[in-house]
């Protein structure tokens, strides 16, 4: 059966324009938007007319007649009106986003901005307040809210005005605010980011100050979802903060590397509110209600309870609402017993939530929700028949073709963002089905038992916890599998070349001869590359010596000390690469962690490095600026109950063939260009006979004190980390007396300090150097070979 696409060209249309608007000034995304309607009047008006031609009688004067002109092909007229339902859309579209930017365009706002004196806002919160992961200091929380009101504090009429805007709080007063609840605060304007509706945003270092209290259903959500993770806590890190993710798209616990193991695996649909996670949660309860022989109209009911308590207890945010509209499409279908005009819903609730909220145009997580449903409807149900002809069970059937539609649909959309094709998703969205419902009712039920019973909800979540566990497992297995996932272009080239590819292969696989001949080529290819690709080397490779993760401007150099083990120096300035890195090294167990001193871009991503591993012990440099990364590096490690250790010259630490050893700072060192960078802990690293000389960012001051200080022959090394991330503050003496045979830069891509130096570079390369940089080849390993030391790179992952 055909479907009825008449309505997917205006929805095309207004996406489009509004993704095209959102970059645009209010002025020309208007006039554009004036012409695309009137094309499209004019050509609803020129097909009107042609279809009255052709309804005249046949006779000598009519359009079938002698001497009339040819009766226009049915496929022209199909395309002329598609064209006119593009330009359609696309006016609305443009129109519609155009005079949602005026208002951030407005000339009284922007002047408060540009301004950037105090101002006092009223404003309505439009969402829960989330709090920035990592960092140094005080968290800090992004507000989403409606401004209603704008004045100087110093005085100045007030704007009036109905815009979005992002509050960046510093107080853990805004740590409790609920969704509608009406408040004041004080604080500067900044602009706001381009591509967004957002007409400002709020840098407020002062609590707000609340007007009233938020709607008794806000308060009700507020205290289930609370309830909901105080069940959870007892719980193991893992699936406790997977479950309130699952059920309210509450994220707040989730741990990041586990989010990327559900990333990898191409199950991100359950660790947060989607419209991916709601179709496959209502496959589930379809396929219960169908098993029990309910008709289409009952299980559209059981559908529509279900789907209305999810948004109540998840709360019906913008995420929450565009989820629970794509999840009712199908449903529209499936109680009118018509497939078909659930398509045309799809188009028209696109088109809808577009017009109302034109930002969602560039939202990854409504182009999964409106392809996680389109997938559903369009090919689920030919894959299902098409498997029960063939004898499959029919749940069997059902269960294997609502994930496999889901994800073929999203394929693009998850390879453009990630830069990788996962070969794991289907099979490991199928294995997990059985335990999303059980895992889901229990953390509901944990959620409605808080406010009365909190041993019955501690219970219910203790047995919910085992199917997310389950979750969990298969999600970190999936991102360990060797050939799990195959690279793949990023960005909007990556995904439009998937989809054309799945396209062609859909229409291509319409024949039987096709069919045949594709089964063939993938199996082949299979057979082929993926022994290739299992037993050649990956990464790391073997008889690695030493890798500086690619963690952006900073340092994290791995040292290898046994199977799943290493000594790691620095963590670079944030937590998620440093992790990434590790993980991509199959590193379970950091025996030590050394710190070369305290700025951000070497403690930073601490965190990082013990997020779910055990950590021997931390030394640094007995140096206590700056003492915001000093007290970062001493919580971390007091949390995970981590000794931490002041060491200096004559310091030694032994394991398995690995030493380590302190050869600085010799002496502290006072009034220096800067005195942290050049009280580096500097440390030489033997491993198989080889040695790693680790300096920090020790600057010329310290190098040449080292020099002096203990000679060349204490220095020398086969490998050297380039200090300063190869700034040109370099004594000429160290680079002699290291005299290095791979010289490693760990360096930020596009970063302002002007780093690495250029000459420096070409003198290292000159020296006899091979030179290598992170900014430009990502993680960068030495290794020891028969010959002597090698190289690889593993190239700049995706961001």
């Amino acid at each position: 059966m055909v479907p009825d696409l008449r309505l997917a060209g205006f929805a095309v249309g207004v996406w489009l324009a509004a993704l095209a608007a959102l970059h645009q000034p209010a002025r020309g995304s208007a006039i554009g938007g004036g012409a695309a309607l009137i094309v499209a009047g004019v050509g609803a008006l020129t097909g009107r007319a042609a279809g009255v031609d052709r309804a005249r009688p046949a006779g000598p004067g009519g359009p079938a007649g002698p001497g009339g002109p040819a009766r226009p092909p049915r496929v022209w007229a199909a395309v002329r009106w598609i064209g006119v339902a593009l330009a359609l859309g696309a006016g609305c579209g443009a129109v519609a986003t155009a005079a949602r930017m005026s208002v951030r365009e407005a000339a009284p706002l922007v002047a408060l901005i540009e301004a950037g004196d105090p101002v006092e806002v009223t404003a309505v919160v439009r969402d829960d307040p989330r709090a920035l992961r990592g960092g140094r200091g005080p968290a800090t929380y992004l507000v989403a809210v409606d401004l209603e009101r704008v004045r100087r504090v110093d005085g100045g009429e007030p704007v009036r005005l109905a815009a979005r805007a992002l509050v960046l709080g510093s107080d853990t007063g805004w740590r409790g605010l609920l969704p509608g609840q009406r408040l004041t605060a004080t604080g500067k304007l900044l602009r706001p980011r381009p591509g967004d509706l957002r007409a400002a945003v709020v840098s407020s270092r002062q609590p707000p100050h609340p007007l009233g209290e938020p709607s008794w259903a806000q308060r009700a959500a507020g205290s289930l979802r609370s309830g909901l993770q105080r069940a959870c806590e007892p719980l193991p890190d893992d699936s406790g903060g997977l479950l309130p993710g699952l059920v309210v798209g509450d994220t707040s616990r989730l741990d990041p590397a586990l989010e990327a193991d559900f990333q990898a695996t191409g199950m991100t649909h359950l660790t947060a509110v989607s419209g991916s996670n709601v179709a496959i949660i209502l496959g589930v309860i379809l396929f219960v209600a169908r098993r029990t022989g309910a008709g289409p109209v009952l299980c559209a009911v059981v559908c529509a309870v279900a789907l209305a308590g999810f948004v109540i207890l998840a709360r019906p945010s913008p995420s929450v609402i565009r989820a629970a509209a794509m999840g009712a499409i199908g449903l529209l279908g499936l109680a009118a017993g018509r497939p078909r005009a659930a398509v045309p819903a799809l188009a028209a609730a696109a088109a809808m939530l577009l017009l109302i909220d034109p930002e969602l145009a560039a939202d990854p997580g409504f182009a999964l929700s409106v392809l996680a449903t389109a997938g559903l409807l369009l090919l689920a149900p030919a894959w299902r028949d098409a498997l029960r002809a063939r004898r499959w069970p029919p749940g069997a059937a059902e269960a294997l073709a609502v994930p496999a539609a889901a994800q073929v649909a999203c394929g693009p959309v998850i390879a453009g963002l990630s830069g990788t094709v996962s070969l794991v998703a289907v099979p490991a969205n199928l294995i997990v089905v059985p335990a999303i419902a059980p895992a889901t009712l229990l953390g509901v039920a944990a959620a409605l038992l808080s406010p009365v019973w909190p041993a019955g909800a501690e219970f219910a979540a203790w047995l919910g916890h085992w199917p997310a566990a389950w979750l969990v497992q298969v999600a970190r297995i999936g991102a360990r599998l060797p050939a799990g996932a195959l690279p793949w272009p990023a960005g909007v080239p990556g995904a439009l070349l998937l989809a054309g590819l799945t396209v062609a292969v859909l229409v291509a696989a319409r024949r039987a001869v096709i069919r045949r001949l594709a089964a063939v080529v993938a199996a082949g290819a299979v057979l082929g590359a993926l022994p290739v690709r299992l037993l050649t080397a990956g990464w790391p490779p073997p008889g690695w010596l030493v890798v500086a993760c690619a963690v952006g401007q900073g340092d994290a150099i791995v040292l290898p000390a046994g199977p799943g083990r290493a000594v790691v120096v620095d963590a670079g300035p944030e937590p998620d690469p440093v992790d990434r890195c590790l993980r991509r090294l199959g590193i379970r167990r950091v025996v030590l962690f050394a710190v070369s001193h305290y700025h951000a871009d070497h403690v930073g991503g601490v965190a990082g490095i013990f997020r779910g591993r055990a950590v021997g012990a931390v030394v640094a440099p007995d140096w206590p600026e700056p003492e915001t990364g000093r007290d970062q590096v001493a919580a971390t490690a007091a949390g995970a109950g981590t000794p931490v250790l002041a060491v200096g010259p004559g310091w030694a630490h032994q394991v398995g063939d690995l030493r380590l050893a302190a050869l600085g700072p010799v002496a502290a060192l006072h009034g220096t260009n800067s005195d942290p960078n050049n009280n580096s802990l500097v440390l030489r690293a033997t491993v198989a006979g080889r040695s790693v000389l680790l300096p920090g960012d020790a600057e010329t001051e310290e190098q040449t004190d080292l020099v002096g200080r203990l000679g060349a022959a204490a220095l020398r090394a086969d490998v050297l980390k380039v200090a300063h991330h190869g700034s040109a503050l370099q004594a000429p003496e160290l680079l002699d007396a290291v005299d290095p045979a791979v010289a490693l830069v760990s360096v930020g891509e596009g970063n302002d300090y002007g780093h690495p130096n250029g000459p420096l570079l070409a003198r290292l390369a000159r020296d006899g150097a091979r030179v290598l940089r992170t900014d430009l080849s990502g993680d960068l390993a030495v290794l020891t070979t028969a010959d002597g030391l090698a190289v690889t790179t593993r190239g700049v992952p995706p961001h």
